[in-house]
């Protein structure tokens, strides 16, 4: 490339993104160079035309009707050829299944319930019957049922004040886990289902109140998690062999410790745990000779980590600043896998199908809800399968997000995440307005939210405080409001007043706080 082609892109560059040059001076300058770049000139002629056309959009305030008409969808589960995923969906109001092509295209109802909502599990191993889970009237008294291929429904859990959860597939795909209260109406015990015959059997008597966290592959072990407060918990593995229930978590003080996976050939156990950090991060435990060692950590917490059917590949969730971040590791060479590029926002609830070759994921943004993609994995390919947002709404008279940090009373930071409306003008300050998360032991996260976007593209700047105490930010930071709620952690929020009028878009007269849950009480 030329220098006058350098200056022609500089001038161009410099023009749109600091502004500090008119559109005409760029066209001008433009048109001032040799006429074999004529054609590049014109190009970019257009281009800053279109941009300066882009910035003079009037803006656009819309109800909170068409906010809250955003659809909601949810789950991913590929068929068992792989050339379907299913997903819940409340388009009609209510949640139901529905399936769609992963090359694109409509997706198609499978069930139409106008009262309860529906929430699929997965397509069977070999199949495609479904299972899913639906209560009655939003009591939470879940069940389990399948739909076959005929479209016929059973209810596999059918006692009347019975609470039942699935917990997973087996590894020979015959059966499947769950928990359940059938028993006794105070504790979850594990139980198999046969895919054919739907008979289940009792795997485990759970008298301790322990959370089930998984069955390794070769049906052996069980383990268990049993949390005794919020910032202690233990781990517990149960021999099928010779129903032994061992504690493999000792320890002193304030410890979590949290299952995530057993290891495909059923050697090894992998936890999360807190012990000598501040975040979660992720060990490695033998269960033959009980050896634990460090697997994988992060300067953030690890939320979970999972393996694909072979085990070829392993995924890990990051809690990393209010944003997920998605890890996806060849366990071969243990080397990151390339992952395709898309706009900013989270990655979530990614699913790695049989066959190893295709990924489903969510992709949402602060200005767009989480929709539905599936990426081929090894390639750059991948394609956007749902639309949440209402198309009625223009996402560029939302609100971006940014990720902050202020100054508290006591000069300690605070993370928080900031919302400036589109069409703010320091010029005409606007209000705004603090918001509080639940809790406590909550965090506003990077993400689409309905009524955030609402009140911003109605004129409100809207800050989204983590205050002391909010989770994600190590266990000491969680634990500075520990018997002093609405003390630290309310002054938080209001020193936050200071941080929306430093911006210099908004009135130091017109800032409000608003907060749903433990984030109102406060």
């Amino acid at each position: 490339m030329s220098l006058s082609h350098d200056l022609a892109l500089q001038c161009f560059l410099l023009g749109f993104w600091k502004g500090t040059i008119k559109t005409n001076k760029i066209i001008n300058s433009l048109m001032g160079m040799k006429m074999k770049y004529q054609k590049t000139i014109l190009i970019l002629q257009v281009a800053v035309l279109g941009l300066t056309g882009c910035q003079n959009i009037p803006h656009k305030e819309y109800t909170i009707n068409q906010f809250m008409e955003t659809t909601s969808i949810r789950g991913s589960s590929f068929s068992p050829d792989e050339s379907e995923i299913l997903f819940s969906s409340n388009e009609t109001g209510v949640f139901n299944a529905y399936s769609i092509p992963v090359n694109g295209g409509e997706a198609t109802a499978i069930t139409r319930s106008t009262e309860n909502s529906i929430f699929t599990i997965s397509f069977f191993p070999q199949d495609k019957r479904i299972l899913y889970r639906s209560d009655q009237g939003g009591n939470e008294i879940w069940h389990i049922y399948v739909r076959n291929e005929n479209g016929t429904i059973i209810d596999l859990t059918p006692g009347e004040d019975e609470r039942a959860l699935f917990a997973g597939w087996s590894d020979d795909e015959q059966s499947f886990f769950y928990t359940s209260n059938k028993r006794n109406p105070k504790y979850m015990d594990v139980y198999e289902m046969n895919i054919e015959t739907f008979k289940s059997q009792l795997v485990f008597k759970n008298d301790k109140a322990l959370n089930f966290g998984g069955m390794s592959n070769d049906k052996r072990y069980l383990v268990f998690g049993k949390t005794d407060t919020r910032d202690n918990s233990n781990i517990y593995i149960y021999d099928l062999n010779n129903n032994n229930l061992t504690l493999i978590s000792e320890h002193e003080g304030d410890i979590n410790h949290r299952p995530t996976e057993f290891s495909t050939d059923s050697k090894r156990l992998y936890y999360l745990t807190d012990k000598d950090s501040e975040f979660n991060y992720l060990v490695e435990y033998d269960i033959r000779t009980g050896r634990k060692s460090v697997f994988q950590k992060e300067s953030w917490d690890i939320s979970y980590m999972y393996f694909s059917k072979s085990g070829k590949y392993r995924v890990t969730s990051i809690n990393q600043d209010a944003q997920t971040v998605i890890q996806v590791f060849d366990t071969e060479t243990m080397k990151l896998v390339s992952l395709p590029e898309l706009p900013a926002g989270n990655v979530t609830s990614v699913s790695i199908s049989k066959s190893e070759k295709l990924m489903s994921f969510y992709h949402g943004g602060a200005k767009s809800p989480s929709d539905l993609f599936v990426h081929s994995i090894g390639t750059k390919n991948y394609k956007r399968l749902s639309n949440s947002m209402n198309p009625e709404i223009n996402p560029s008279h939302l609100a971006e997000a940014e990720v902050i940090r202020y100054k508290s009373f006591d000069g300690r930071e605070i993370p928080a995440i900031y919302y400036k409306p589109p069409h703010a003008k320091r010029s005409e300050k606007t209000p705004g307005l603090i918001w509080v998360h639940g809790g406590p032991g909550g965090q506003s996260r990077l993400g689409y939210r309905a009524l955030i976007q609402y009140l911003a593209n109605h004129g409100y700047a809207v800050l989204a405080v983590n205050n002391r105490g909010s989770s994600g930010y190590g266990k000491t930071f969680q634990t500075l409001d520990d018997q002093a709620h609405g003390e630290g952690d309310l002054d938080d929020c209001v020193a936050a007043k200071e941080y929306l009028v430093s911006t210099g878009y908004v009135d130091k007269n017109k800032i409000g706080i608003i907060g749903g849950s433990y984030g109102g009480y406060m």
